[in-house]
């Protein structure tokens, strides 16, 4: 993966799932990476993983709710290494439940992460590559981007909006390349705060044909090494076996 290589990229969400597989694999390939999550003890292994193996990693909290952190996330990113390639806006809540649940602290919750999140870290990200005329940001939305289902209509509203602000970044930037990753059913923690029963129980039987975290990955790491001037505008990736 010769268009990875040496390329700085910051990963939010890096803790588990999506975010550590691809720090791994990017790093594997020869990526600069930065990782960043709350839970630092999770970081700091994966940081340690990774630099055992001969790879370059750096980690750094952050709570991607709070604007402050996450530009002192990409400031640490840019101290580190110099500058920004890519950054990949992973982090990700999906606590489903009925919208009649009224369950209205779990809709603020996934606003703030799924939304702001990006939104932040774009904000964070963008000046630096602008005035450098090249980078790229990868957005991971969800299938439920594409589809809306019973329990899931603020989580699905939530990723369509991360589809079409991204598409909209795109468009408003002939220098900056920007990709949407769409995973279907992942086998990763997201949906373990979910706090209504029989929506759990439903994700459970939905599992039962699943991706693991490194499928989603190869996808990041695929949009990463494509040459400059080739944009990736969206990978949707399932399960063979899932009908959604």
């Amino acid at each position: 993966m010769s268009g990875v290589k040496d390329k700085v990229v910051l990963i939010t969400g890096a803790s588990s799932g999506i975010g550590e597989a691809a720090a791994r694999l990017l790093a594997e390939q020869g990526a600069k990476v930065v990782v960043g999550a709350r839970r630092v003890e999770r970081l700091e292994k994966l940081v340690a993983d990774i630099t055992a193996k001969g790879g370059t990693a750096r980690h750094k909290a952050v709570d991607v709710t709070k604007r402050a952190d996450v530009e002192a996330f990409v400031n640490f990113g840019r101290d580190a290494f110099g500058h920004i390639d890519v950054l990949v806006n992973n982090s990700g809540v999906m606590p489903l439940a009925p919208v009649a649940a009224m369950k209205v602290d779990e809709w603020e919750r996934m606003i703030d992460v799924n939304i702001r999140g990006v939104l932040y870290g774009v904000a964070a990200v963008l000046p630096g590559m602008k005035a450098r005329g090249s980078g790229q940001i990868i957005n991971v939305a969800s299938i439920a981007a594409h589809l809306v289902m019973p329990t899931a209509a603020v989580y699905c509203a939530t990723k369509h909006a991360v589809w079409a602000f991204s598409e909209g970044l795109r468009q408003e930037n002939a220098d900056i390349r920007v990709t949407t990753i769409s995973p279907g059913v992942v086998a990763t923690e997201l949906g373990d705060d979910i706090s209504d029963a029989a929506t759990k129980e439903m994700l459970v039987g939905l599992r039962r044909a699943a991706l693991t975290p490194d499928a989603i990955a190869r996808a990041i790491s695929y949009a990463i090494s494509q040459p400059e001037d080739v944009d990736v505008n969206e990978v949707v990736v399932r399960p063979t076996a899932s009908p959604l």
